[in-house]
């Protein structure tokens, strides 16, 4: 081989060993300058944990975070231990302090209700309890129907009115109750957190009216005022035309009669016009 040759290809091979070992020392030197990210032990939900259940040994397990932890996040199983869901935990999911009721409380759907509250149960019928979409945490209106009191002789027949705007649902599900004959039967039931103000509307309703919960969304807020609606109104037509408007006559005072005298005055001519009367003047 030619030896010029031979020096060029060495010296290269030198230059791409050195630029190589300064490049691995620039890429490692960084590397172990990068901080390590801190992770720390957290307790989370072995298996889905329903809500209203009291939370056991054998519930719960532990993952890694790294990072910043979420608020409320729970470091120790004991501290977990024997506390209500207030809402469903899913596995894997880390346990949060807000996510559980206070110790002692127990569970149950009791243990879900804030304070100042109440758990308000509804009855409905089989579309809405079957339909699915009173499943707790949804977000409904409850309207009632019936006959205003003291109206025997109603001529707009049954009213429509919205009791409750924004009420938050617990639960539902079925209760056992009696009907007329004195057999079980099973009823659609709805738990509605209401205010104590709010309870005793509802009870009074349940009562004396019919009760429908319409689903509303839960990012809106806003407290409509509709009118309440009648029977009467539903058949009403709301196309007719408007009734014709009246219509008012001015007294139009009578023209005066005038009769025309034509004037020549050489070679000019005038008519000259003077009313009926004035001609004895």
């Amino acid at each position: 081989m030619n030896r010029r040759l031979f020096t060029i290809l060495l010296s290269a091979f030198v230059i791409a060993a050195l630029c190589s070992f300064v490049v691995f020392r620039l890429v490692s030197h960084r590397i172990t300058a990068a901080p390590i990210a801190r992770t720390t032990r957290v307790v989370a939900a072995a298996a889905d944990i329903k809500l209203g259940s009291i939370i056991r040994d054998s519930d719960l397990t532990t993952i890694e975070i790294a990072g910043t932890l979420p608020k409320g996040v729970i470091l120790k199983p004991q501290d977990a231990v024997g506390r209500g869901v207030l809402s469903t935990i899913y596995a894997g999911e880390p346990i949060l302090n807000s996510r559980l009721a206070a110790p002692g409380s127990g569970g149950g759907l009791a243990a879900t209700i804030p304070e100042g509250f109440r758990a308000a149960a509804v009855k409905v019928d089989q579309v809405v309890g079957v339909a699915g979409f009173v499943t707790p945490g949804m977000r409904v209106d409850v309207l009632i129907s019936g006959n205003p009191p003291g109206t025997t002789n109603n001529s707009q027949g049954t009213i429509t009115k919205t009791l409750l705007q924004n009420i938050q649902v617990l639960s539902a599900g079925t209760d056992i109750q009696r009907d007329a004959e004195g057999k079980p039967q099973q009823v659609q039931v709805v738990n509605l957190l209401v205010n104590p103000e709010q309870a005793e509307l509802l009870s009074l309703a349940g009562n004396e009216t019919k009760i429908q919960l319409v689903l509303r969304n839960p990012l809106d807020t806003e407290i409509a005022k509709p009118p309440a609606t009648s029977m009467a109104q539903l058949f009403s037509d709301t196309n007719a035309p408007p009734p014709p408007r009246a219509v008012t006559h001015r007294a139009v005072a009578p023209r005066p009669e005038v009769y025309t005298v034509q004037v020549i005055n050489g070679s000019k001519q005038n008519n000259e016009k003077f009313p009926v009367g004035e001609e004895k003047q």
